[in-house]
């Protein structure tokens, strides 16, 4: 097997196809290679609509090979060891790949064990997450007849900023539906401060969260999970604050304050791959380390990542990967032809779909500097004010995006 490339890129999820795609559509004489290790690649923005029994699971999944670049060559191995100082990369099958540029995206990881109790007990009885399996937060929510329904969401960062809402949201319209939203008490958990960063985008979401009755605790991180029990364990800060005040079965134990529950959504925390952790590609916080407006490693010029594993201030979603792949194209492209980087830059836009109900969505649209910056082609939807709920964003979220994703940006066509 040919062990040297041009441009070696890692992970085969969205960030990494798409760059590797549009660079080869830019210059198809270029080298690329990417190494992953998975069968089969997931659209997992159609995970909160799978959680909530409106779209199907299988047709979130594709065969890996069939979204691959044709002109790129796929390395089925898994990176265990970067040596940035001599432009290699170890995989765990195959050994060692060297380089001339890389691009580093393999995503995050969702590390259960930095919440005590949660391996045992995630995806298994009332206790479900999108994040791991939205197959099983669905039989959850349908079988789930009346009591506490808990959802929580952890400190930052975590990827799409979004998703710990989007489902209660439709959790409560379907317990609705159900007609056992009068013996319900849905509680967000939620070690934020605050329902969301963007003020146009808060103000919607309070009111559906006064509409629906939905009691907010700010400033409560979880910790512990008793899953037999089926108590949830929180850190809860001096500052912490409640919005629409239920009364609940709460007990305080060693500084942990628990809530008794009927089912828990929640998000695992996140954390860099451990390859990636371990190498010195990290800052102190253990991600990437990059500049933010290039993507181009702070120390190694020769490295760039996008993505979730990087540590530029912004949300991690699919839709920054939207942003930042034709950055980093347009850099790599003027390093081999030019020996310099472009003029393009990453202003951190990022957007996070807020499904509030069944056929509704409001669209947080914004940048490094948190303003409100709605995309103006809405308009060619009569979609004026997307800080509101809308109907026309929910066909956007579930049918658009998603021919969008597999049609135009795997395959690095400019959406």
């Amino acid at each position: 097997m040919k062990t040297h490339y041009q441009i070696l890129v890692i992970g085969g999820g969205t960030a990494g196809l798409m760059t590797a795609s549009s660079l080869l559509r830019k210059n198809p004489m270029l080298e690329v290679a990417i190494i992953e290790p998975s069968e089969n690649h997931w659209y997992q923005p159609a995970w909160t609509l799978v959680g909530a029994g409106t779209y199907d699971y299988n047709k979130t999944k594709r065969p890996m090979a069939s979204v691959m670049p044709k002109k790129a060559k796929w390395i089925k191995d898994a990176v265990v060891f970067l040596d940035p100082e001599n432009n290699t990369v170890k995989a765990a099958i195959n050994g060692n790949f060297t380089y001339d540029y890389l691009i580093v995206t393999p995503g995050l990881k969702l590390d259960t064990t930095l919440v005590e109790g949660l391996p045992e007990a995630i995806d298994k009885g009332v206790v479900c997450s999108n994040y791991t399996n939205p197959n099983h937060t669905w039989d959850v929510i349908k079988n789930f007849k009346g009591g506490v329904a808990l959802f929580t969401q952890p400190p930052k960062p975590y990827k799409c900023g979004g998703a710990p809402q989007k489902i209660m949201y439709l959790a409560d319209d379907y317990f609705k539906k159900a007609h056992i939203k009068s013996k319900t008490k849905v509680v967000f958990a939620t070690s934020g401060d605050s329902i969301f960063s963007i003020p146009e985008i808060a103000k919607t979401l309070m009111k559906v969260i006064d509409r629906k009755e939905i009691n907010i605790k700010f400033s409560w991180e979880l910790k512990k999970i008793e899953g037999q029990k089926q108590m949830a364990w929180f850190i809860v800060s001096p500052e912490a604050k409640e919005h629409n005040p239920m009364t609940l079965d709460i007990i305080k134990k060693d500084n942990l304050v628990g809530i008794k529950y009927d089912m828990l959504h929640l998000v695992p925390p996140n954390t860099a791959p451990d390859f990636i952790k371990n190498s010195p590609l990290v800052d102190d916080t253990k991600w990437m380390d990059v500049y933010p407006y290039t993507l181009q490693h702070k120390k190694y010029a020769n490295i760039f990542g996008l993505g979730d594993v990087t540590n530029v201030p912004t949300s991690k979603t699919g839709a920054a990967i939207r942003k930042q792949a034709p950055v980093v194209v347009a850099n790599i492209i003027n390093l081999v032809e030019l020996q310099k980087l472009s003029s393009k830059k990453y202003d951190g836009y990022s957007s996070c779909p807020f499904v509030t109900g069944y056929g509704k969505m409001v669209l947080a649209e914004f940048d490094y500097t948190k303003k409100f910056t709605p995309d103006p082609k809405l308009k060619q939807m009569l979609i004026f004010d997307s800080s509101k709920e809308h109907w026309r964003l929910w066909l956007l979220k579930k049918y658009m995006l998603p021919y969008l994703y597999w049609n135009k940006m795997l395959k690095g066509k400019n959406v």
